[in-house]
């Protein structure tokens, strides 16, 4: 069973300081939506708080917030201002902005040679999801069906190309990611079923392609492509099959639509 939970909060927010028409904020999240850190966007409590409630909920007892140097507003409320009263919260430093790979490792100098979850700062994931890739305890991902996502969240189907397109076997087991499809895939066919949203259990198997894998066209350390590398090497890397949302928070006109799907929730991080 992992207990440790990595959030990578890092990411530099492009997309959510980005002015966007018709996106309705009130004036506490506009200013946090041009930091860019989406994490600390308020959902009448920092969006953060409710992903870590979720997953203490899930039975996650220890959480590592990877940050960047410059993060001191999220240091200073949660270590003093709101401290979680269910996990142990500690913070991974990623010096540069130089991908979720690189957030891995860095989180991986802090967490050690354990194996534990890793996700995006701007997505709310079901409990269900964590407590089934924490209980296979190895490598693994959640492959999200994409109806499911489309239905039951904030996720439109063009966003999909977006996102991660996950190969899984019969025998459930991983074979391989296409990163960001766009146009090259019918996202309507069977092949594009399962999404991959960024929710990973790690190994130190996985930690050591992550610290070998190349530099994407990005010029970031891809996590999916370090776990691809991994698959090559005959790192077996599980798939748990999932029809649920996620909420994306990746947009000014999302903080509006998951602050509805969150309604009155009070999160007890």
């Amino acid at each position: 069973m992992i207990r440790t939970a990595v959030i990578m909060a890092r990411g530099l927010g492009t997309r959510m300081r980005r002015a966007e028409a018709g996106a309705t904020l009130d004036a506490t999240q506009a200013a946090a939506a041009e930091t860019g850190v989406k994490g600390m966007i308020p959902i009448r409590r920092p969006f953060l708080e409710y992903v870590v409630s979720a997953l203490a909920d899930a039975g996650i007892e220890e959480v590592v917030l990877v940050i960047g140097p410059e993060h001191e507003a999220m240091r200073q409320h949660f270590m003093h201002e709101a401290p979680p009263q269910r996990v142990r919260l500690r913070f991974a430093v990623q010096e540069e902005p130089l991908g979720t790979a690189n957030a891995v490792t860095a989180a991986a100098d802090v967490v050690g040679e354990v194996p534990f979850l890793v996700l995006n700062a701007d997505n709310y994931y079901p409990v269900e999801a964590y407590r089934l890739l924490a209980a296979e305890g190895c490598a693994g991902t959640v492959a999200f069906d994409r109806d499911a996502l489309v239905t039951g969240g904030n996720v439109d189907p063009e966003r999909v190309r977006a996102f991660a397109v996950l190969d899984v076997g019969s025998d459930d087991m991983l074979r391989g990611v296409i990163e960001k499809p766009g146009d090259t895939l019918d996202l309507a066919s069977d092949a594009a079923r399962w999404v991959g949203m960024n929710l990973w259990a790690i190994t130190p198997a996985v930690v050591r392609a992550c610290r070998r894998v190349a530099k994407s066209p990005r010029g970031e350390y891809e996590l999916p492509e370090a776990v691809a590398l991994a698959l090559l090497e005959g790192i077996p890397v599980r798939a748990i099959r999932l029809a649920a949302p996620v909420l994306d928070l990746s947009r000014r006109s999302d903080i509006s639509t998951v602050a509805e799907h969150l309604g009155d929730m009070e999160p007890r991080p």
